[in-house]
């Protein structure tokens, strides 16, 4: 029966582990979760500067297209004002010409008219004159106009050669301009998808979270139910365990007062009893006693560390490196800890995490210069302790205690995420040994052995149900 009920209690064991591996992959996958969040949070604060950078040299962009747009339109009403002005102008050295050339035929005729008889060979000698001195005056004229004709329509013909080439330079400038803005506006729309596809996928990843998280949650409730019913039918095993206990005692005081009734009537019937039955009856006398000896000053040091009339305080320490904790007070005043190599050992980076039943975790700092001495030991207080902290202890200013409750423990962990030291404290219900009564008694050997195995066996499952 008790091999059944140590099956169950081992299968019971399994499941739990099973549980809390569990538990250690749904973290894991709960950070991987939360940091996958951050970084798309943090690429989507990117995108968005992007975007208002990309936004900004949009506007700058066709701000200057605009500007080009207007000089493009002045330039163009410019070189029109020069073309007319030079229509203008050659329509008003025709007219002058012309005008100059009426003059001169009317003053022709009328000398020719007016003095035909009197001066016919002065006349037409001066006429002669007249003539190539106006067709020299006119070919001048004309020379003159048309060099300033020229000039003019070189410099008009330059004017609108560079105007044109300003005006190709403008037309090249706004179709890259435009190339750009479409090049920009596309980008603007590609970030713009990427943007909703990342506020998708961040939506999908937060919904996936919360599922993960009720996921959890529901789990956690199934676990602490299971290890509720573990906890029950290890308390019912204790107590049959108990019980069995008190039957055997109960049992070999029996079989203890029928050997002495039986050596009382060999002794009354003048009977010689066996030596090694006498000397097995003086040994078991004596492993008794040294028992009830033993059994003493455990029940004493049961009764230094009981908690409450009801509980007894337990702690477990575990360390793998230079440093260990020391000590853990009951009512979370402070931790305290012990340097126990002959080397200093910085503990910057490194911090304790306190870890209480159904309450949430909590961590505590150490400071980035702070070097524990060797062989020397820090306390590290809560806020609220109410005691004047010493030169070389700690004050945790921001949690007022370190906790009380049924189980606590309290882990040391490296810069590196390593596990280096760990201390528990465990409040477990106190066993009424129903030998306490009787301290008196003798015991025998196989009583003994017999109860100090079950001690054992209940010290060993209380700490596993704790």
């Amino acid at each position: 029966r008790n091999s059944k009920k140590e099956a169950d209690l081992n299968l019971a064991q399994a499941r739990i582990r099973d549980l809390d591996a569990q538990l250690n992959v749904k973290e894991a996958d709960l950070a991987t979760a939360l940091n996958q969040n951050r970084s798309l949070e943090n690429d989507l604060r990117e995108l968005k500067d992007q975007v208002v950078t990309l936004q900004l040299l949009l506007e700058d962009t066709k701000t200057h297209l605009h500007s080009e747009v207007l000089r493009r339109v002045d330039l163009q009403n410019h070189m029109k004002t020069l073309e007319e002005q030079m229509t203008f102008q050659k329509s008003l050295h025709e007219d002058e010409l012309r005008e100059a050339k009426r003059v001169h035929e009317s003053r022709i005729a009328e000398i020719e008219f007016g003095r035909q008889r009197e001066f016919e060979t002065k006349l037409s000698d001066a006429l002669q004159g007249l003539r190539k001195q106006h067709e020299e005056q006119i070919q001048g004229y004309k020379e003159e106009l048309e060099r300033t004709f020229n000039a003019k329509l070189e410099n008009a013909q330059l004017s609108a050669a560079r105007n044109s080439d300003i005006a190709n330079s403008v037309r090249e400038e706004l179709m890259e301009t435009k190339q750009k803005a479409d090049i920009l506006t596309s980008q603007v729309n590609q970030y713009q998808s990427q943007k909703v596809a990342l506020e998708n996928r961040i939506r999908e990843l937060q919904e996936t979270l919360d599922y993960d998280r009720d996921l959890y949650r529901r789990r956690m409730a199934e676990k602490e139910k299971e290890m509720a019913e573990a906890q029950q039918q290890a308390q019912e095993q204790l107590e049959e365990y108990e019980h069995l206990l008190d039957v055997k005692l109960a049992l070999d005081l029996e079989i203890s007062a029928y050997r002495k009734m039986l050596e009382g009537e060999e002794q009354r019937l003048k009977l010689s009893p066996s030596p090694s039955s006498h000397s097995s009856a003086s040994q078991a006398t004596s492993q008794g006693r040294r028992f009830l000896h033993g059994k003493k000053r455990k029940i004493k040091e049961a009764r230094k560390r009981r908690h409450s009339d009801r509980f007894n305080t337990v702690q477990h320490a575990s360390s793998s490196g230079n440093v260990s904790i020391e000590e853990i007070d009951a009512d979370g005043k402070f931790v305290r800890l012990k340097n126990n190599s002959d080397e200093d050992q910085p503990l910057h980076g490194w911090v304790l995490r306190r870890r209480l039943e159904s309450v949430s975790d909590v961590t505590y700092k150490f400071p980035s210069q702070f070097t524990l001495q060797a062989g020397q030991v820090v306390t590290i207080w809560g806020a609220a302790a109410g005691v004047s902290p010493g030169p070389s202890d700690l004050v945790w200013k921001s949690q007022k205690s370190w906790g009380t409750g049924d189980n606590i423990c309290v882990t040391l962990i490296t810069d590196d995420d390593e596990e280096l030291a760990e201390r528990k404290i465990m409040h477990v219900p106190r066993e009424e040994e129903s030998g306490e009564q009787e301290d008196d008694e003798e015991i025998t050997g196989s009583e003994m052995e017999f109860q100090s195995q079950t001690k054992r066996r209940r010290k060993k499952k209380c700490c596993l149900v704790s």
